[in-house]
């Protein structure tokens, strides 16, 4: 026994000093030579492992294919010691010692929790985005992940489809920029020098067009055109694969009648070709057998699809294990085409460092070291403050001050694992602090913090377990814990009410045809705003929702969607004003959930009608049963502090389509606080071959501003500010009138008129 140890550790030592000294063809090259044709399948071979305890890996199925070289990677094991046990099994006895990479959903943080991305991109601060993703690739690749389900750029404009939660919004412009900045940080240098062992390969999802799901509903049929894809659509996908995303995960929805997984324009003519995508593909969980009732084919149709169509990986179908060499056989598919996949899997390995080192993610004291550590905390905490977004203060009730007596009230105020949001797989909840501990040592004695659950969230039991999903919230008898929250406000100076979704309420599988607030929690708010106590609604949420009463009757309104582990904390810290708010919505919030899908950037009609506009008009493109436009648009959030726009000045009128002109405009502090500013800057081709939408983001400027203070905000405009993308994905620039545009939010803006000649 110890001389088979001692012969592959011989063995696993001479491959990692041949993989340091050979470049990475050539390595791989040599390496493929001794692969039979069911090592090479075993390769595209991507199997869950969570399953698996420690220690018992040799009682696993998954074992025999590891041991075989029927495995390329395994996904959701994770823990350092775990995932060594299962790299020694492929390192140690496996044929050539191929080592697995490891994959895992880090979404938004790991142990310590960031905010939901939805939330993220409410800061419009790309600088934040990849911090705290290079703070979850730090965590993460301690507890022996490699590799990132990570991040998800689909734009979102249908808030009943659950995962907008794991999207940067409804903006291609603002997803591509978000989307690039969270690559950085999960990956470093790492496709261009090799990966650094606190760095991981992300993977770019989910390609394309999931957002566009019909109805909201997961899963389902995605029609649109060319011209859409290539200007709303695939623009944030492309800047990620600029960016140099490692790997991409294909869509579980049929783009042009055909499944994304099998879909060869769209995996080879346009990742590939057009946007020059070097990386390797894999598909969706299970998604292969998927296309079955799609009505594609057998499992044999749909395995050779996926691999001619340019997947490189099969996730959980066995598709490509069961029947790749039959395709082989029957000359369905080729030997190049295999190999084509197999180096680019091997090529990932490779620059991942795992040939040099097998166990490079694999240290113990190294995980024990890095989690969620004050230093990560106090950045989640930072981050999370900035996603809050202020949509109401009425007579600047908030922010609130650190004496007398609030009633923290509401069915999420003393919750903690409802805090982290969906996708939060590294979560250790019982380390987080609610909402209402944070409160209590926030103020210390300085005031009294009176409690009360208040409601369920739903009245129907069996429809709030549904949204558990292992997330679970007390419940009580609904008309008791009323009673008991209405009594404890009467008691207090001001109420706090924290209502809204729960964590598994949005993501995946979790669409809704109903946004409005939950019944139980509907009721319990209009009972607290009748004792006629000051109100303010924490809003926790992973979608923009129906908030109409509340902003018609509920004096203060903040949304602090899911916020991670510092969730209590970050709330202080802004509620009592020791932080201002920022944030700013990335997705339309609607007066009514029949608006959906809602967006700012949409196409006009020949009969328009003004956003707002409170009178139906007949024959005019409008509703006859709610005001017209959303109930908040996108880019807005209000501050403790006002701001004032000047006019938007050129630096010339007209601009050669070669040329470049700068727009600017003049913000100042005119409120009491010193504040930071989103200055955000539009465009609208008004004239074109082609209908354009009727403002599209082009830019913005995170500035800040001490009270009184004033500076001047610059744009940059030149032929690809002012372009769209035809059919084929070719830039297009038309002589005309432009509307240059800056302002707070999509909706409050200042104007001017450029001419291209």
């Amino acid at each position: 026994m110890k001389a088979k140890f001692l012969l592959s550790s011989l063995l696993l030592l001479s491959g990692s000093l041949f993989a340091q000294q050979k470049p990475m063809d050539a390595f791989i090259d040599d390496l493929m030579s001794k692969m039979t044709v069911d090592e090479k399948i075993g390769q595209l071979n991507l199997m869950p492992g969570n399953d698996l305890t420690t220690g018992a890996q040799t009682r696993s199925p998954l074992v025999g294919l590891i041991e075989q070289g029927q495995l390329g990677a395994v996904l959701n094991a994770k823990g350092a010691a775990k995932v060594r046990a299962l790299q020694e099994i492929a390192v140690k006895k496996s044929r050539l010692h191929i080592p697995l990479i490891f994959g895992l959903d880090v979404i938004h943080g790991f142990e310590t929790v960031l905010p939901i991305p939805l939330a993220q991109a409410c800061s419009w601060n790309p600088e934040a985005i990849e911090a705290g993703a290079r703070m979850a690739a730090e965590e993460a690749t301690a507890s022996g992940i490699c590799w990132d389900y990570s991040p998800m750029v689909d734009v979102g404009i249908d808030a009943r489809w659950g995962r907008v939660a794991e999207g940067y919004g409804e903006d291609p412009y603002l997803s591509s920029v978000m989307g690039a900045a969270a690559v950085r940080g999960y990956q470093g240098s790492g496709e261009l020098k090799g990966y650094a062992t606190d760095e991981m390969m992300a993977c770019l999802k989910h390609y394309a067009l999931y957002g566009a799901v019909e109805a909201g509903r997961d899963y389902n049929t995605v029609d649109m055109s060319h011209l859409r894809m290539y200007n709303q659509y695939l623009p944030p996908y492309k800047a990620a694969v600029k960016a140099g995303v490692g790997s991409v995960m294909s869509s579980f929805n049929i783009v042009d009648g055909i499944p994304s997984t099998a879909n060869r324009w769209l995996l080879t003519d346009v990742l590939r070709k057009q946007w020059g995508f070097g990386g390797f593909l894999v598909t969706d969980y299970g998604s292969i057998n998927e296309m079955t009732p799609w009505g594609v084919g057998d499992q044999k149709t749909c395995a050779v699809l996926a691999l001619k169509a340019g997947t490189d990986m099969d996730m959980c179908s066995s598709a490509y294990t069961n029947q790749l060499k039959k395709g082989l056989a029957d000359g369905s598919v080729t030997m190049a085409e295999i190999d084509q996949a197999v180096r680019r899997v091997l090529e990932a390995k490779y620059k991942l460092g795992l040939f040099d080192n097998p166990y490079r993610y694999c240290d113990t004291k190294r995980e024990k070291r890095i989690l969620y550590t004050d230093a990560h905390r106090q950045l989640a905490r930072d981050i999370a403050a900035q996603t809050f977004v202020l949509l109401k203060n009425d007579q600047d009730l908030l922010p609130l001050e650190k004496h007398g007596s609030i009633a923290l009230i509401g069915p999420l105020a003393d919750t903690r694992n409802n805090l982290p949001g969906c996708w939060s797989t590294g979560d250790t909840p019982e380390k987080y602090s609610t909402v209402r501990e944070a409160m209590q040592r926030y103020l210390g004695d300085q005031a009294t913090v009176l409690y009360a659950q208040g409601s369920n969230i739903y009245d129907d039991s069996i429809r709030q377990k549904a949204v558990e999903f292992g997330r679970p919230l007390q419940r009580g008898d609904g008309t008791q814990l009323l009673r008991e929250a209405v009594e404890t406000a009467k008691k207090a100076d001001v109420i706090v009410a924290c209502l809204g979704e729960m964590a598994e309420m949005s993501g995946e599988s979790s669409a809704r045809t109903d946004l409005d607030m939950p019944d139980a929690e509907e009721r319990l708010l209009k009972s607290l705003v009748a004792t006629g106590k000051p109100v303010v609604l924490l809003h926790f949420a992973g979608r923009p929702t129906v908030l109409s009463w509340e902003a018609e009757h509920v004096p203060a309104i903040m949304n602090v969607w899911f916020a991670g582990s510092e969730t209590g904390d970050a709330i202080c810290d802004v509620l009592f004003g020791d932080k201002v708010p920022t944030g700013k919505l990335v997705n339309s919030m609607p007066r009514a959930t029949g608006q959906e899908p809602l967006y700012y950037n949409h196409m006009n009609t020949g009969r328009p009608v003004e956003d707002g506009s409170k009178v139906f008009t007949k024959y005019q493109s409008n509703y006859i049963d709610v005001v017209h436009g959303p109930l908040y648009p996108f880019g807005y959030g209000l501050s403790y502090t006002t701001y004032d726009y000047g006019p938007v000045t050129l630096s010339a009128p007209v601009m050669a389509r070669d040329g470049k002109i700068t727009a600017t405009a003049t913000i100042t502090n005119t409120g009491s606080r010193d504040g930071d500013e989103i200055v955000q800057f539009y465009i609208r081709d008004v004239f074109a071959n082609i209908v354009r939408p009727v403002k599209e983001l082009k830019g913005f400027q995170r500035i800040h501003l001490a009270k009184g203070e004033r500076k001047t905000v610059s744009f940059d405009i030149d032929a690809s500010t002012l372009s769209y993308l035809d059919v084929n994905g070719n830039a297009v620039l038309e002589p005309g009138d432009f509307d240059i545009m800056i302002g707070p939010n999509s909706h409050d803006v200042q104007t001017a008129r450029l001419s291209v000649r």
